[in-house]
């Protein structure tokens, strides 16, 4: 098996106990599919993950002062409905919470879900973005049809990353204001982003994996070695850096609801609602190490956790939390690097900002 160490945020290299698969996404977690339906008529789309089987348990954690979601009262470890059957994150705003109903019609039509007389109601939480203004064409967003069209291309085989599905309208970089080398009065703009995912595993068979779609207000930071992979740019095309604008004082205020980045993390250790809730929680970290700023005003931050049960190995919750973190981290870095220039806006490919290792 080709594997590859993960280099950590002090600079020092994992342990061989600790592997990174190469190509290996949120579907090294068995018994997990993702499915990605793209529109052609604007830059949008959404993107579902499904658990075979019974589901998974599942959880969240909400730090985003902007979200848009769905069933996410649910996964209150105080609730009663422990297993989840799919997860759908899609673009649109709030229009794209019908793309989950196209997944539940697509579970419904296999008799999978949560049992009830004389049928099964299928449990879908789902989470959107906001790329309404991405493409000029705000009218167009994902429907009940596009979930549907979704969950059917699911697959286990590496997801797919970039511009697709709920990643296809994805901007990063939006602090926006004015200034830049030369040209003190033009606007700065915001870069492309995308979908990525990454997954770590361990030599015990625990495996923790992340799908992240990147949205956000801040900048991308690559947090093995601090630097922006994508972000704010100047007028002259250079990366402006959130963090130096925040501290001159600088930027334009988000718009409140406009930005959000959404991530599911998964293991296939054996957790509970609670556990679940607290391994979301701590993979939460994983937005701060690759985002600056992170949780604004105008985000809508949302990770969702799953537990497959699939590995009944003896774990410890901190490992798992602290490795959805890092996992995490590492899925939002490749939303930038794999994410290729559209609307107008470039990508970090485009400005020859991809870190070393994703080359």
């Amino acid at each position: 098996m080709v594997v590859a160490a993960l280099v950590l945020a002090s600079g020092t290299v994992a342990s061989t106990q600790q592997r990174v698969v190469a190509r290996a996404t949120l579907t090294a977690v068995e018994g997990i599919r993702v499915g990605h339906y793209t529109l052609s008529e604007r830059p949008t789309g959404c993107t579902v993950v499904l658990i075979d089987g019974a589901g998974a348990v599942g959880g969240v954690a909400q730090r985003g002062a902007a979200p848009g979601t769905r069933e996410t009262d649910l996964l209150d470890p105080l609730n009663m409905v422990e297993r989840v059957n799919a997860i759908v994150l899609t673009g649109g705003s709030a229009y794209g919470l019908d793309a989950a109903q196209g997944v539940m019609r697509y579970l419904e039509e296999r008799k999978i879900g949560y049992p009830i007389a004389g049928g099964v109601v299928p449990i879908v939480p789902a989470a959107v973005i906001f790329d309404l203004p991405f493409g000029g064409r705000p009218d167009i967003r994902p429907t009940a049809d596009c979930g549907y069209k979704a969950a059917l291309a699911a697959s286990a085989s590496p997801v797919q990353e970039g511009n697709v599905g709920v990643g296809a309208g994805a901007t990063v970089g939006k602090l926006g204001g004015q200034g830049g080398r030369g040209n003190a009065t033009a606007l700065r703009s915001p870069m492309k982003a995308g979908v990525g995912s990454a997954a770590i595993r361990l030599d015990s068979g625990l495996v923790v994996a992340a799908i992240a779609v990147v949205n956000a207000v801040g900048d991308v930071i690559d947090p093995t070695t601090g630097r922006v992979v994508a972000g704010v740019r100047n007028a002259d095309g250079s990366l402006a850096d959130a963090r130096v604008l925040l501290r001159a004082g600088s930027t334009a205020p988000p718009r409140p609801g406009e930005n959000t980045t959404l991530v599911v993390v998964a293991t296939n250790a054996m957790l509970s609602k609670t556990q679940t809730s607290r391994m979301a929680l701590m993979a939460d970290d994983g937005l701060a190490r690759a985002i600056n700023p992170v949780h604004t005003q105008g985000d809508g931050d949302t990770v969702f956790g799953l537990a497959t049960g699939r590995w009944s190995g003896a774990f410890d919750l901190t490992t798992v939390g602290a490795l959805a973190a890092e996992v995490v981290s590492e899925a939002i870095v490749r939303a930038a690097t794999e994410a290729a220039g559209s609307g107008g806006l470039a990508a970090a490919r485009d400005v020859g900002t991809v870190p070393a290792r994703f080359k």
